[in-house]
């Protein structure tokens, strides 16, 4: 079968998604039965993996345009040049302190353990001494075990580099899995728009900053980026082909169950991909209607992906889960309404059908009018309704602390979130997101009358998803910790939208340039057209992240330094922390990646220093004191000199509230120790 670039280019991009599942419905359930082992997945992982790729692309049909090579070429460069400058410039987040280096330790843990939960291991420390604490930032205590915080699937994938190279092994796959984002995100723009403008797409993703942020953490976004992305990839691939519910299965059904299937498994890496699969739900209903063979086949593999992933939450994260729950549960209560309202609308139209909106002249003018009015009420937002109240004493105080420090008016119930809208032009500049506001006004007013149907689930799942999202961005709102939220589906949805309208007006031009029959000058405004927005979508994009962290690496000495930490202990220490300050911040460190049992003591009084230490010398271990105060150690054990093994000075993201991050805070870190001789 001869390579057709057409060909080549829809499998490619697909591939990224329909890998990443194949790991993801082998590794789960293996760490879910405790055996998550590096020999065990291999031998069961790589074949599902080999054979996924080597399979499911068969099923993709070739696209109907004419695709030279240099589309192709293009995206593949710039998804290249991406993975090796985030390599380049990736994180050493190892200290906790917000959640990268929390995922870093959930890896970790599994990558080593193969299971969940952690064992507190109290009768190797002083059993159930009452001074005692297991529970640190990002892992919680509960009854004899602690429990991570978030979902496992980002630390599955990342386990595979930790298998591979060790903390610096994992700390570059995510700048791998972003690129595959990029990827992902060209071959879902070349289905939309035309392969031709792919390149622009994947370029002006891959220069944003918060694409190359989240890429050089342990992050959960490029995973869910990549499924979200390429389901819907697949699910346009399934579409493609006409079939009726009552036809033979073949392998357009097979292509839409493996497309609901990726859909699904984002909930095994981010629980909140709940609220953006809601308009699939909508979706498989109105396939139902139309009597297309896609619509069970696409829920059948929703559904599962989906239970895998509240097993996820509720089997392996669930006080996770209980500390989401204020949020969480009125969403499983939306969830539950859309999921009835569906059905119930079915059932209703089963008979008649879908009503026809292209019947009702003005309509179609009234959505795309309807959909720029919205554009610009989160444009004045901030003018009418500026936004209060985190419903956290914690955030509140840092969000003063992040004004105090830029000179703004100190209100530490200020959220920001009325400022959503321009967060995203900040990143990638206004241009993109006017052309991306008449994009989105014209999709839907083209979908009102019945045209574009390919259109019709991503514009239902990005529409839905920008809204949400701008409307509620649900987190701390300094910068660029709040563009996270931004990256998964918005910033690709403006982008996407914007690169369609840009296709649009390029073939209006060139079709009033034809109807004219002007001079050889004029009939350039095509390309000119195309040219000059293309450098007003790349220009800006580029500016804010080239001034933001393209000159510095966070954390950087952080892998050598707890090396030397590991190193320091010896094999049978327990480790009591006996400074309040740190132990939040190292414990997991000290746990889950040296390996030795941890405990923080509450209150550092010499009676329970001593008694502490008399428990563990009488089960034949040797203490070891942790603090990130020298003189603290010294009072406590004055006969045995301190110790620092981990002591990092580096470079560390800053924090922003009413401009784009520029520039980079320092970190310091120090864990001073004090072994305690056997008697």
């Amino acid at each position: 079968m001869r390579l057709l670039p057409g060909r080549f280019l829809a499998r490619v991009t697909a591939l990224p998604a329909i890998a990443v599942s194949a790991w993801l419905l082998v590794a789960f359930p293996l760490l879910a039965l405790g055996l998550f082992t590096p020999w065990i997945a291999l031998i069961l992982g790589v074949p599902a993996v080999i054979a996924a790729g080597a399979l499911v692309p068969r099923l993709i049909p070739d696209p109907e345009e004419d695709v030279p090579w240099w589309p192709v070429i293009l995206v593949l460069v710039v998804a290249a040049a991406f993975a090796i400058v985030q390599i380049a410039y990736h994180a050493e987040a190892l200290v906790i302190r917000r959640d990268p280096a929390s995922y870093a330790m959930y890896t970790v843990w599994i990558a080593e353990n193969g299971h969940l939960p952690i064992p507190q291991q109290r009768e190797l420390i002083a059993g159930d001494d009452p001074a005692l604490s297991y529970q640190s930032l990002a892992h919680y205590e509960r009854g004899d075990v602690i429990w991570p915080q978030f979902m496992a699937g980002a630390p599955l994938v990342a386990a595979i580099g930790y298998w591979l190279g060790g903390l610096d092994g994992m700390l570059i796959v995510t700048p791998v899995l972003g690129a595959l984002g990029v990827l992902a995100f060209a071959g879902l723009t070349a289905r939309l728009v035309g392969a031709r403008w792919a390149p622009l797409g994947a370029l002006v993703l891959a220069l944003c900053l918060p694409q190359q942020w989240v890429s050089r953490f342990t992050y959960s976004e490029p995973v869910t980026q990549i499924l979200l992305l390429g389901g819907l990839i697949l699910a346009y691939d399934s579409l493609v082909r006409r079939t009726h519910i009552t036809d033979r299965w073949s392998n357009t059904q097979t292509l839409a169950a493996v497309a609901g299937l990726v859909l699904g498994l984002a909930l095994v890496v981010r629980i909140d991909a709940i609220r953006d699969l809601l308009p699939v739900i909508g979706f498989a209903a109105l396939l139902l209607l139309a009597r297309r063979g896609q619509a069970l086949p696409l829920l059948g593999g929703l559904a599962l992906g989906s239970g895998l992933g509240f097993y996820a939450g509720y089997g392996l994260s669930l006080p996770y889960l209980e500390y989401l729950s204020d949020s969480l549960e009125p969403l499983l209560m939306i969830s539950g309404g859309v999921v009835l309202a569906a059905a119930l609308g079915t059932a209703l139209l089963w008979r008649h059908g879908l009503p026809r909106t292209d019947r009702v002249r003005w309509l179609p003018g009234a959505v795309a009018a309807l959909a720029l009015l919205t554009m610009v009420g989160f444009a004045i937002r901030p003018l009418l309704w500026p936004d209060y109240g985190h419903g956290s004493d914690f955030t509140d105080g840092w969000v003063a602390y992040v004004q105090a420090q830029e000179g703004l008016p100190v209100e530490g119930s200020r959220t920001y979130y009325d400022m959503s809208l321009y967060w995203v032009g900040w990143y990638v500049g206004l241009g993109t997101v006017l052309f991306a506001s008449l994009g989105v006004a014209l999709v839907l007013r083209r979908l009102t009358q019945w045209r574009d149907p390919q259109w019709l689930l991503p514009a239902m799942l990005l529409v839905w998803t920008v809204a949400t999202t701008l409307l509620r961005p649900a987190i701390t709102p300094d910068h660029p910790w709040a563009s996270r939220r931004l990256i998964v589906l918005v910033i690709p949805a403006f982008v996407l939208f914007a690169v369609w309208f840009l296709a649009w007006l390029t073939r209006y031009c060139a079709i009033a340039v034809q109807a004219e029959k002007q001079s050889s000058a004029i009939r350039v405004l095509p390309v000119v057209v195309a040219a000059g927005a293309s450098v007003a979508m790349v220009g800006p994009t580029a500016v804010t992240s080239f001034s933001g962290i393209m000159g510095y690496r966070q954390d950087v000495g952080t892998v050598a330094a707890t090396e030397r930490l590991c190193a320091a202990l010896p094999d049978d220490a327990s480790v009591i922390v006996v400074d309040p300050g740190m132990a939040g911040n190292y414990m997991p460190l000290l746990r889950n990646v040296c390996g030795a049992p941890t405990a923080a003591l509450g209150e550092a009084a010499p009676e329970n220093v001593d008694r502490v230490i008399g428990e563990i010398l009488a089960r034949g271990r040797t203490p070891v004191l942790a603090s990130e105060d020298w003189d603290q150690l010294s009072a406590l054990v004055p006969d045995v000199e301190p110790e620092r093994p981990f002591h990092v000075v580096a470079q560390m993201d800053p924090s922003t509230l009413m401009e784009p991050p520029t520039g980079h805070w320092s970190f310091v870190g120090s864990v001073w120790i004090t072994v305690v001789p056997k008697p």
